[in-house]
């Protein structure tokens, strides 16, 4: 994958096949320390022990149309090739955190992408689904909740 958005969005798409109703995104670009992270939790179905431990092995996949599960893995090589690395805490039954961290400055740390995009494919194509998105850079927080847009559409077309 080209860029840290095409990640966000398969690791989501996962996050919907768990049952997920609700994902926070958030991303902080730290300079002074070097590190970028992005972290993705959901309240999905979660993942047992066995699932977790296979869920970076590319020939392990839960989905029966392929034989291999490239999303995890692929992060968490990009995230390595930066001096990074990639955690999962999950709760079968509960929930998943994939939490990845780049170094910053790497000349091999991927760009972000288009996130604006990739936020707007999520919430139009998964309207059940309330996405919460937090970016921090330096000391600036932008936070975008598309309940709260839907929130507001629905006051609109109910006057």
């Amino acid at each position: 994958m080209e860029d840290i958005s095409l990640h966000i969005l398969d690791i989501v798409e996962n996050s919907i096949r768990a049952l997920a109703t609700r994902i926070k995104i958030k991303i902080e670009e730290n300079m002074e320390k070097d590190w970028l992270t992005l972290e993705i939790e959901d309240n999905g179905q979660g993942m047992d022990e066995v699932t977790k431990d296979k869920a970076l092995d590319p020939f392990f996949t839960t989905k029966a149309t392929r034989r291999v599960g490239l999303g995890l893995p692929l992060l968490h090589q990009a995230a390595r090739e930066t001096g990074g690395k990639l955690e999962i805490s999950s709760e079968a039954g509960k929930k998943t955190r994939i939490k990845t961290t780049f170094r910053y400055s790497h000349p091999d740390r991927k760009p972000l992408g288009n996130i604006e995009e990739t936020l707007l494919v999520l919430a139009a194509g998964y309207p059940e689904v309330d996405f919460i998105y937090e970016h921090k850079k330096e000391n600036r927080v932008y936070r975008w909740d598309s309940k709260k847009i839907k929130d507001k559409n629905d006051d609109r077309s109910n006057h």
